[in-house]
């Protein structure tokens, strides 16, 4: 139900007071100078309140930039642990630049003013990581908080992130990694590195590995606190099946870790120096830990595992991270479909 009411200000000029009342909801006024803008507004705002759009509207002008991160900071974060200070300093930037605006002001216009601003001197990737996080706090606000109609940052065009680099040894690189690898004097670094290439596990994956984890019987590794969030079954085969039951057979019983520091035994062991050393040493340049990674994934390619098969094995949700390998497992089926054809009419 709806009221206009016609009032007259202490300078003698009309004025129309709107009254908006549906039931379950609390009553809505403005005032207007002209009533066929009351009216306008009326028939408006019954709408919105119908199709639960008015109050968060209403909300978008209570509260700040802000005040949304802060709440987010504060409530949302803590359940995304690995993240978590990482994207809190991001929230911080838009903070910083934004934050006094009230969400009603924050438009894709001035989302891409800032977005402008937060390019300089930033790689596309890391703008488009900054981006992600005020995303998601957005939509949080807008879902679970009702202070938003929508994402506001949705209709903000994101910079063009060059294509993931492919960086993998090739035979001869091998080689020469694993002997460096053998002769560090980290013993630790050999099976490490071993179970990167073998596996295509993340080094972090790795290093805090537990042994209650491992299913040496089966041969299996069971990660329930990787990147994604999701748990992972990776098959333990051939050499690093080998090498993870010989270091079974000489663990240490002050710690569950499979690569404990001598030092901190709860702590994991640091291998920065020593693969540093072995990259030197094997001669090899341009190449990081997790290529060994990208290694695996290669190496899979190329034997004929399809980009299914090998984001399984990655642990990665779609196919998207993967296609990178596509060109591989192309060469692959080239060189098989070659073959059959050469049987099939040289033969």
């Amino acid at each position: 139900m709806a009221t206009i009411r016609e009032r007259k200000t202490s300078k003698g000029e009309t004025r129309y007071q709107a009254i908006v009342r549906l039931k379950g909801f609390p009553p809505q006024t403005a005032t207007f100078n002209r009533k066929t803008d009351a009216k306008r507004w009326v028939t408006n705002t019954e709408a919105a309140i119908r199709e639960g759009r008015h109050f968060k509207t209403t909300e978008s002008k209570k509260h700040t930039l802000s005040d949304l991160i802060e709440r987010y900071i504060k409530y949302v974060l803590p359940t995304k642990p690995k993240s978590q200070l990482k994207q809190a300093a991001q929230l911080r930037w838009w903070q910083s630049e934004i934050g006094y605006l009230t969400l009603s002001e924050v438009t894709p216009a001035r989302l891409g003013e800032a977005r402008d601003k937060l390019q300089r001197g930033r790689q596309p990737a890391t703008v488009v990581r900054y981006m992600a996080a005020l995303s998601h706090a957005f939509t949080i606000a807008s879902n679970e908080w009702g202070w938003l109609e929508d994402n506001p940052l949705r209709k903000v065009r994101k910079p063009v992130e060059p294509r993931g680099r492919v960086r993998f040894l090739d035979e001869e690189e091998r080689s020469r990694l694993l002997t460096a690898c053998k002769q560090s004097d980290c013993e630790s670094l050999y099976p490490v590195v071993v179970l990167a290439l073998s596996t295509g596990m993340r080094q972090g994956e790795i290093l805090s590995l537990e042994w209650p984890h491992v299913d040496l019987v089966r041969g299996y590794i069971y990660l329930s606190d990787t990147k994604n969030g999701e748990r992972r079954t990776v098959p333990l085969v051939s050499h690093a099946k080998e090498l993870v039951l010989n270091l079974s057979k000489i663990r240490r019983v002050d710690t569950k870790l499979l690569f404990p520091s001598t030092v901190k035994p709860q702590s994991p062991v640091a291998i920065r120096r020593p693969w540093g050393e072995a990259l030197k040493a094997a001669d090899i340049h341009d190449f990081r830990f997790h290529d060994l990674r990208h290694t695996a994934a290669s190496y899979l390619a190329m034997n004929g595992a399809s980009l299914a098969e090998i984001a399984e094995i990655l642990g990665h949700k779609t196919l998207q991270m993967v296609k990178r390998y596509a060109h591989l497992s192309e060469q692959h089926t080239s060189r098989v479909l070659e073959s059959m054809n050469r049987s099939m009419f040289n033969g």
